[in-house]
């Protein structure tokens, strides 16, 4: 369909998969899969629990300022135009379970890469769609599964941080597993001293390793990108550690290990099986608040210019 989809994944760039940030070259910017009108068509046919459209403060790191936004009836297209002009970054979630275009495009990915990566052994794999606006930003967070980020469209740099003390802490990673928090945790302006700065253009995509936290700033037009997530049995015993750390915290006991193996170890599985199943996860989940209206965005926008 896109002929060989990364071009230069290299025998150094194999050795440092997984281990380090791997940028690599892609050659998808050159279908209208994701011109304006495409977008737009895929924005209007999707439920609206799966596109989240967000806003947030224009500079500085204000993660209390991070809030959902409700479409208000506006079509796609009209929606891509708030996008160009204003402060937003809407999120499309596992989008290749309603355009079979996108199923194909993510089975061709993960294809390409376990062929060049004997030991890249993936299961359980989504799609989504990020559009964004020039100066928009997504705040410090840490993501669940494994994850690239695949540029199309604009210029945006990510700052990634170690996933260790003090940038990552565990009881709070473990709230983003369990699913009580979202994706936000704890930042200190510092942490820049210690990040891995990558710029993105068209072109160009980042894999990095699990956890590792990081944050987001769009640097020059209207951005469009690809997220690529997906689960390993090696992500799938870390959730789980994960789980039943976090589940042995809430009930009042300090958890003594973040082993992936041994009796420890199976017992948390055990643990977070239960929970799930029970019922609990859900109840006990983060549940998204919209705060406003694109229309009062643009009223408010329009009135402190």
């Amino acid at each position: 369909m896109y002929g060989k989809i990364i071009s230069n994944l290299d025998e150094k760039q194999k050795l440092l998969w997984g281990n380090q940030p791997v940028s690599l070259q892609h050659n998808l910017i050159g279908t209208d899969l994701f011109s304006d009108k495409n977008i737009a068509q895929l924005i209007e046919n999707l439920p609206r629990e799966r596109v989240a459209i967000n806003t947030m403060a224009p500079s500085g790191h204000k993660a209390d300022s991070w809030s959902y936004v409700d479409r208000a009836g506006k079509s796609g297209q009209e929606i891509i135009d708030d996008v160009k002009s204003g402060q937003l970054w809407i999120n499309i979630t596992q989008i290749e379970t309603l355009d079979p275009r996108f199923s194909d495009l993510l089975e061709q990915i993960y294809l390409e890469l376990e062929e060049d990566l004997p030991d890249f052994k993936t299961f359980k794999r989504s799609i989504g769609l990020l559009v964004s606006s020039p100066k928009a930003q997504v705040f410090y967070h840490a993501d669940v599964p494994g994850q690239s980020l695949w540029q199309i469209r604009g210029k945006k740099r990510i700052l990634i941080y170690p996933n260790s003390k003090p940038f990552l802490l565990p009881n709070e990673i473990e709230n983003v597993v369990r699913a009580v928090t979202e994706e936000e945790i704890t930042y200190e302006d510092w942490f820049d001293e210690y990040a891995e700065v990558h710029d993105l253009e068209g072109g160009m995509m980042l894999h990095w390793q699990l956890n590792r936290p990081h944050r987001v700033m769009n640097l020059e037009g209207m951005n469009v990108s690809l997220t690529t997530e997906h689960w390993t049995p090696e992500i799938r015993r870390n959730y789980a550690m994960n789980y039943g750390n976090g589940l042995l915290r809430n009930f009042g006991f300090k958890p003594r290990s973040r082993a992936i193996e041994g009796p420890a170890f199976w017992a948390k599985v055990g643990l977070t099986a239960a929970w799930r199943t029970s019922g609990m996860h859900k109840r006990k989940a983060f549940k998204r608040s919209v705060n406003l209206s694109l229309k009062e965005l643009n009223d408010r926008n329009f009135a402190a210019e």
